[in-house]
Order: structure tokens, then sequence, then C-alpha cells
């Protein structure tokens, strides 16, 4: 949980579109979300992918590719002046993405997948870079301490605080995911921040037959009850037309959304901190 007075430490969040569509859509997202977050002290991640390589159909659009994808991402890291986030899928890609990014995002597919656990850790070591690793839908939070202990093999240590963990739901039935709060505070005991994932929380995988669905309409409800639990920060897929998005559209939050849902959650924030110091039950 957060400590007395957390509403002081800058609150981390981590947004962007879900695949590199196009530079001017990247360019776009970036400037948007980094220019609200300097004016409410957050300290904002750019995301995006350079390739999705777990689509529902082969179909799909996977994004530019590693040669294309990560060039654009060095730019905007370069431009904006944030850190960039991107997620691995293969061992080979951990040194390049290493090289043009901040953190690395290992799926919550892939998140058991020791040796690519082990080229993140090493891919980062001695750069301050970070590694972020989603839950798998399929892990209770206590599961991911083995996780936490591969990375630790690699030389990444849960107490450097280069190594975030996050919660986006678990499977709950055919296409349907479901989150339970307890498992924040638990994923906050191995000693990493935890990062909550309101926008894939709410995907319904491969809901739509040849892709995923999703319930934006929870996004808020979701974020307001982590918020409220205690996460150290948020993961919002945010795109400015979600329904033309080309991938993830039905659980994006709009990013002429965004600032208000912001402001909601800071402030649901700073109460938490201000009674931070009330013991538990």
């Amino acid at each position: 949980m957060n400590p007395p007075g957390a509403a002081t430490v800058p609150f981390r969040l981590i947004a962007g579109p879900c695949v590199i569509e196009n530079r001017d859509l990247v360019f776009q997202v970036a400037d948007q979300v980094s220019t609200l977050c300097r004016r409410l002290g957050v300290e904002y991640v750019f995301k995006a992918s350079f390739d999705k390589a777990n689509r529902s159909s082969g179909q799909s659009y996977r994004g530019p590719g590693p040669d294309e994808g990560l060039a654009i991402l060095a730019e905007v890291r370069e431009h904006f002046g944030v850190p960039v986030l991107t997620d691995i899928h293969e061992s080979h890609q951990a040194a390049a993405a290493a090289h043009a990014v901040d953190v690395l995002q290992i799926p919550a597919f892939l998140c058991r997948q020791s040796d690519l656990l082990e080229a993140a850790a090493r891919a980062v070591a001695g750069t301050g870079k970070c590694v972020n690793v989603k839950k798998g839908q399929f892990l209770a939070p206590w599961d991911m301490a083995q996780v936490v202990n591969k990375l630790a093999v690699g030389g990444l240590e849960a107490s450097s605080g280069r190594l975030w963990l996050t919660e986006r739901g678990s499977s709950f039935g055919y296409n349907t995911l479901v989150v339970d709060f307890r498992s924040l505070p638990q994923l906050q005991a191995l000693g990493c921040p935890v990062i909550f994932d309101a926008t894939h929380a709410v995907q319904q995988p491969g809901g739509r037959g040849t892709s995923s669905g999703g319930q934006r309409e929870f996004v808020a409800t979701l974020a307001r009850a982590a918020m409220a639990v205690g996460v150290d920060g948020l993961f919002l897929e945010v795109h400015p037309d979600p329904e033309q998005a080309l991938s993830d559209g039905p659980n994006m939050v709009p990013l002429h959304r965004l600032e208000a849902l912001l402001r909601q959650l800071l402030a649901i924030r700073a109460v938490v901190a201000d009674g931070a110091a009330v013991s538990s039950l």
C-alpha cells in the first residue's frame, strides 16, 4: 500500500495506443498525454507496441515491426523527453528494444517464459532501465514470486525499483476477465512497484471471434477501485478514435476523456494517502 504522504510522490501513468499504427498517431498521443501529465504532476511513460504477436486472427494488424517501430519509439523519447515502454515477445528482441526504449514489457501470456525474462533482465543490466511484467491471466498473485526470482537470476532484483508488476485481471470462464483487488497488496508484498492495467482488465479475449471485445464503460470503475486500494501506477491504452483503432479498440479510453478521469483518480489517491496512517483491520 502507499505510505503516508504518498500523494506527494509522482504517480506513474503508462499510456498510449495498443500498437504503432503510424507515426502521426503516435506523436499525437504522446504530445497530448505528455502535456496533460506535466500539468497534473504525473510521471508519464509512453506506451506502444512495434509488433502485436498475440492476435486473435492471423489477419489482424500486428504493427510496423522492430526496425521501423523501434525507430519511431526512439524518436518519441527524444522529441518529447518522456520514458517509453514497449513489449517484447522473443528473447532476441530484448537487446535492440532496450537500446531504443526505457522499459521492456513482458506480455501476460509470456510471463513464465524463463529465457525471455532473463534476456530482458540482461538487456537492462547497468542501464537504469526497467522491466514491466504483466501477471498472466492464469496465475495467482503469489505465483509471480517465481517470476521475480527468475528476473533476479538475470540480475534484476525487486529491491532495485526497476522491476514492475502489472495486474490485468484473471480468466473467469470463457472470453471474460475479473479483477480480484486483493491481488494488488499481494503483488506489492513481493517488493516491486505495482501497476494496474485498467483497460486490459475489461478486455473480452477473443470475444468477437476474429478479435477481442471489451467493456470500456467499466474502465473508470476499475481504475477508481485500484486507486482506492493503493497502486504505484496505472496502465491505460488511449486513442483519439477507439472505434477505428487497429487493436484493442473496444477497451481503450478515448483521448479526450483522459483528463477528467485522471483528475478524479488523483483526487482519490490524495484521500487514500491522507488516511494511510490508519491501522489495518
